[in-house]
């Protein structure tokens, strides 16, 4: 997945440092200064043009796209002067996140009409241009006859045009964030859904699909040397009883591994007492759960205890382990801890940055609290989103 966003890019503020009066801050300023009166004649003429264009056409079916394009338009103008802004005022303010993607027409249509970005763009372009003039007028001027002054005045003008990329160019701070936020989430998502079908499929292939192979070659035998060797064929048939059973006690737990029926018909508390009977160490659980959260999310807790346990069991070297579930308002919370060595970390190879990951697509948060020498606490939280009631 890709972003405009720039990892790299936080907002600057307003030089505030002592600086030298004609050092390459100042003359930086000075340029944009001057190139203003360029940008921001087409950045007008382009707003005027297309906002016109659009809105008089609006009446025939080609007025509505032809607006949509030039405000998408609009967004490219405003890169370029956040990139202008970034190069010659330090005025570092994030991308905004890309306008999201549709199949149909009118979709596209309508998200591109609403866009707050290209929208403050063009406002922009609109209002700048007796700015551009004055400030080209201005520096022009104090480049002949006024240069004992020419700094304070570059940057008087500057910061003032620093206010404006800021105020106008920048992404809408909380919405866009989230919009990230969310796609990246969403990247997460898809990564661990396509990971969780591959393991599925390399257990089926290597473990019942394989048994019942060779299950069926078996009875094959068997059946032919039915008539010829019965002693031999029923040896081959109680063998082949045991493969299937072996067969269904595998796909038995890959069912598990994929949603277990206990969880499904007892709730989270049962199915984690289930899980934690699988740990190397004694487990106590306690769960102080009233009503039952929705089954996505119960199923998320109950893969994150497991996982957890799973550590437990592998690392910790601990020698007993405790299990907390409760609510929290509207967050379902999760504590597992135990009495091991301690120094887990979310970087530590114990796969805890990946259930992290997992656990920040549905808005959860993992905690790790593990000094060396122990005890570990690991604390997940996760929004509680209730079942719908029943009709």
């Amino acid at each position: 997945m890709t972003t405009d966003h720039d990892p790299a890019v936080t907002p600057a503020a307003s030089p505030a440092r002592p600086r030298p009066a004609y050092g390459k801050e100042t003359w930086k300023e000075i340029v944009f200064l001057l190139s203003n009166l360029l940008t921001t004649l087409v950045g007008f003429v382009y707003a005027v043009v297309s906002v016109l264009l659009g809105v008089g056409l609006s009446v025939t079916v080609v007025g509505l796209p032809l607006l949509a394009l030039g405000l998408g338009g609009a967004r490219l103008l405003g890169r370029s002067e956040r990139a202008r802004g970034r190069a010659l005022l330090g005025v570092a303010v994030p991308e905004p996140s890309p306008l999201p993607r549709h199949d149909g027409f009118l979709p596209w249509l309508w998200t591109a009409l609403k866009d707050p970005v290209a929208w403050r763009t063009q406002l922009y372009g609109l209002i700048r241009l007796p700015w551009g003039i004055l400030t080209f007028t201005v520096t022009l001027v104090s480049l002949v006859v006024l240069w004992p002054v020419l700094p304070f005045v570059s940057r008087w003008l500057a910061n003032a045009d620093r206010g404006m990329v800021r105020g106008l160019l920048a992404p809408s701070d909380e919405l866009e964030r989230r919009i990230a936020e969310l796609e990246s989430d969403r990247g997460v998502v898809v990564d661990t859904a396509a990971a969780d079908l591959r393991r599925i499929e390399r257990d089926l292939h290597d473990g019942a699909q394989a048994r019942l192979v060779a299950l069926a070659m078996g009875l094959g035998l068997a059946k032919e040397k039915l008539h010829d060797d019965p002693e031999a064929a029923a040896a081959m048939v109680d063998e082949a009883h045991g493969e299937v059973k072996l067969a269904l006690q595998e796909l038995r737990d890959l069912a598990r591994g994929i949603h277990p029926a206990v969880l499904t018909d007892r709730g989270l508390g049962p199915a984690l007492s289930s899980v934690s009977a699988r740990c190397t160490v004694p487990v106590t659980v306690h769960a102080d759960l009233r009503e039952r959260p929705a089954e996505a999310i119960e199923g998320i807790a109950y893969f994150t205890v497991s996982e957890l346990l799973q550590n437990v069991s592998k690392h910790s070297r601990a020698r007993s382990a405790s299990v907390e579930v409760w609510r929290a308002g509207d967050r379902l919370m999760l504590q597992v801890r135990d009495d091991g060595a301690g120094g887990a970390r979310l970087d530590g190879g114990t796969g805890l940055a990946g259930l992290a990951e997992r656990l920040g697509a549905v808005d959860g948060v993992l905690v790790v609290d593990s000094p060396e020498g122990g005890p570990t606490t690991v604390t997940a939280e996760l929004p509680w989103r209730g079942r719908p009631s029943a009709r």
